[in-house]
């Protein structure tokens, strides 16, 4: 049976990006980054649609972050078997593209990219060495998959670790039918991995932004149009007509303004401003109360996670 012990979640940078995105313009380098983190994401759970399908005896990682000898690395999916460890990079590049002595090339301009065998293979490289130092002796494999369906790439020779969109179907088959019967020294190998996780990626970039230039409002969390109050209890979006409880929405944008500023202390009226449509100081008082801490003097307090002992 497939075990999936750790799940992607949407990294900070991309909840960061995409809550910037609806409240300013970003600059043109900010926004290619957002665009690229959701292609990236999409493509890598479309992946996680086919792994997780798989019946076979495995663990999967998912989006981890290890750090060996002081060099950080990260891999989109680590499949842990009986007899071998697989890690693949996914790229959910689209359109045609070239492979020719080592170097890829977008075929329509002939443009050369970065060549992603490189990342996979330091990704192994340090892998294999993290694995030694824990004393594990399994054979480790890696690949390049390719996972949208209008990816094309021309003149790959057959021996480099490359799986095109029309041999994932044929690969899961190939995992599926290996035999694997995992023991309790895989199960500790995974869960070591795990402890070994970096949450936050040395790899995230932050843009510059400041509070007062960002619209202020709740946005609504499938259409991302900005929300209005329905009545004392809900807040609902007139676009595509999703409603939310109010708490709900208070606790939403609490986060997000934590999430974009984690430096200002949060207080009421802050958290008032940054929701904009919710004129009850005493509701907003009320849900902070509820799910944070409550820190400093009554004229001065502010709101803290309930399970942290800073400040």
């Amino acid at each position: 049976m497939t075990i999936t012990m750790k799940k992607r979640d949407e990294v900070k940078e991309l909840i960061a990006l995409r809550s910037l995105h609806y409240r300013l313009t970003l600059s043109e380098k900010d926004n290619k980054r957002y665009a690229n983190i959701v292609k990236g994401f999409e493509g890598e759970k479309r992946f996680d649609q086919l792994t997780e399908a798989l019946q076979a005896d495995i663990y999967l990682l998912h989006d981890i972050c290890l750090d060996q000898n002081h060099s950080v690395f990260q891999i989109d999916t680590l499949l842990i078997s009986e007899k071998e460890i697989v890690l693949f990079e996914i790229k959910n590049y689209e359109g045609d593209f070239l492979y020719e002595s080592g170097v890829f090339r977008i075929l329509s301009t002939n443009q050369e990219i970065l060549n992603p065998l490189h990342q996979l293979n330091r990704s192994l490289t340090l892998l294999r060495s993290l694995l030694k130092r824990m004393k594990s002796n399994m054979t480790i494999k890696g690949y390049l998959v390719f996972i949208n369906p209008e990816f094309t790439l021309y003149q790959a020779p057959a021996d480099i670790p490359i799986i095109l969109p029309s041999q994932l179907k044929r690969f899961m088959e190939g995992i599926n039918k290996t035999p694997s019967v995992l023991s309790r020294e895989h199960r500790q190998l995974a869960e070591h991995l795990l402890k070994m996780h970096l949450p936050h990626s040395p790899y995230a970039r932050e843009p510059h932004f400041q509070y007062q230039h960002l619209q202020k409002g709740i946005f609504c969390p499938l259409c991302h149009s900005f929300m209005t109050r329905k009545n004392v209890l809900k807040t609902v979006c007139e676009k595509c007509g999703y409603v939310e409880g109010l708490d709900a929405s208070i606790i939403r944008s609490t986060e997000e303004l934590k999430l974009l500023f984690p430096d200002m202390r949060i207080t009421r009226a802050l958290v008032q401003e940054w929701c904009r449509v919710i004129d009850s100081s005493k509701t907003i008082r009320r849900v902070l109360a509820q799910n944070f801490t409550q820190k400093g003097s009554k004229k001065q307090r502010y709101y803290v996670d309930k399970l942290s002992e800073s400040e």
